[in-house]
């Protein structure tokens, strides 16, 4: 998967597929970590059918099974904006990926300086896209 950047439009429709291109399975590495996040990355924010969800929820679960023995984040510790800037850095995002994630390009730097708060739309996009529970950015 690392030797080309998949694009949206690369994702298959269905979960056979999907494993072909990458297999859902624990994860051992960092190297499996940032591969498993990519392939989320790529599908996130879009509409998905039923096959992708499925694959997406199997891929994520892997992911937060592993973040949680080797990347535990003190949640509860960090206020929302401290966890998002720690889950940007981890993810290697900037104010602007932010941004555009969210709909526009200036609200990522809007909510890290704390000009403008998250809603809830904009919680349910970021746990998506993170695969957290959404309750951490409250």
């Amino acid at each position: 998967m690392r030797h080309k950047t998949l694009t949206h439009d690369d994702i298959p429709e269905t979960y056979a597929e999907l494993v072909g291109l990458f297999m859902p399975r624990p994860l051992h590495d960092d190297v499996d970590y940032r591969n498993a996040l990519a392939m989320l990355d790529v599908m996130a924010g879009f509409e998905m059918n039923a096959d992708q969800e499925d694959y997406f929820d199997a891929i994520a679960t892997f992911i937060e099974k592993y973040e949680a023995e080797h990347h535990a984040i003190g949640g509860r510790n960090m206020s929302p904006v401290e966890l998002l800037r720690s889950l940007m850095d981890e993810h290697g995002m900037t104010e602007s990926d932010l941004g555009r994630l969210l709909g526009d390009r200036s609200l990522g730097h809007r909510i890290l300086t704390g000009e403008r708060e998250l809603s809830k739309a904009h919680i349910r996009i970021l746990a998506k896209h993170f695969s957290l529970n959404p309750a951490v950015l409250l």
